[in-house]
């Protein structure tokens, strides 16, 4: 079940370092990043959206799809902007009437792309393969935690950042290791559930995205991702005695604030599961002296363990998720 969730073939780094474009981009860098991409693929860009922000201090933008396709949008004005497509089939026709509106628009384009056959690789200027293999499984895997890496390695590679260097060296020894931590004990208790929130910041965001997907999609359970700072804004007023929480988070300048958050909803009576140590929440199991870059990266990988026990738990086949099929094309 999930097979998919097991260790992807990684890209080398020195493949990667050959293909990526990162003399161009440091000798002429673009002025602003715009990504655009669907489901797993656009949680793995708010991952991205992270790094490229944090790192290198280029504004980065999601575009919807939709402008070139439904609002029939010909061109926008991408000059000196880099374009970033992930998706794992490269199929869906907004996905590729949006790249070609990126590159009407002046853009560079770039693909992750896990695909190469695809007609949106025939469209990028520079496209690198995620190398995950066949996705079998209907819910995306290995080509969410490979966008993730292939966004890692850009910004290591464009930055030149020995600390993001050393992160990707280390994220297969450590994404292993992920796997075999066991998340089933916190997801168990979801058992019955018919609501929850997972929250983040800032490179956990998108992971937390990303598990509120896969809890949709496998288990049919209404789960509503949420920054620990946007939680605040209004969602806190369903938190009340007994409520689901999973709460990610990494080392960085965010863990303080998130910590917070989640003390605050542990005192609301809330049944919290945690990545970081906050007193009166349950500790989900982490990796040690992880890099924060890809500690987010690694809680997905533990979490795709024991996803397809609930699912199971719960009655339901999470190879055959109800309504969804494995590519989805959207105009």
């Amino acid at each position: 079940m999930l097979e998919d969730s097991g260790a992807p073939v990684l890209v080398t780094q020195e493949s990667l370092s050959q293909q990526l474009p990162s003399d161009g981009l440091r000798r002429t860098p673009p002025r602003f990043v715009v990504t655009c991409a669907r489901g797993s693929s656009d949680h793995a860009a708010v991952y991205g959206k992270y790094l490229i922000e944090t790192t290198l201090g280029r504004a980065v933008a999601s575009l919807g799809p939709s402008v070139a396709s439904v609002y029939n949008t010909r061109s926008l004005d991408l000059r000196d902007a880099l374009f970033i497509a992930v998706s794992q089939s490269g199929q869906s026709p907004d996905l590729l009437r949006m790249t070609e509106a990126a590159r009407a628009g002046g853009a560079v384009v770039l693909g992750f792309i896990n695909d190469e056959s695809s007609p949106l690789a025939a469209l990028c200027d520079v496209h690198i393969p995620l190398s995950a293999g066949p996705e079998h499984s209907v819910a995306a895997t290995k080509s969410y935690l490979l966008s993730g890496l292939a966004f890692l390695q850009l910004v290591a590679h464009w930055s030149d950042s020995a600390e993001l260097h050393d992160a990707a060296r280390r994220f297969p020894d450590a994404l292993e290791a992920a796997g075999k931590l066991d998340w089933w004990p916190a997801l168990s208790t979801l058992k019955d559930a018919s609501s929850l929130y997972v929250v983040g910041r800032g490179s956990g965001l998108g992971a937390a995205l990303e598990m509120a997907l896969k809890l949709k999609e496998t288990c049919r359970l209404h789960a509503e991702a949420f920054s620990t700072a946007e939680v605040l804004h209004g969602p806190l007023g369903l938190v009340r005695p007994g409520f689901p929480v999973l709460a990610l988070g990494q080392e960085d300048n965010a863990a303080q604030g998130t910590r917070e958050v989640v003390q605050r909803m542990v005192e609301l009576g809330a049944n919290v599961h945690t990545a970081l140590p906050v007193p009166g929440a349950q500790a989900l199991p982490t990796l040690p002296d992880l890099p924060a870059a890809i500690a987010p990266l690694c809680q997905v990988q533990s979490f795709y363990f024991a996803v397809h026990q609930l699912a199971t738990a719960r009655g339901l086949n999470p190879d055959a998720p109800a309504h969804l099929r494995k590519v989805t094309e959207t105009v």
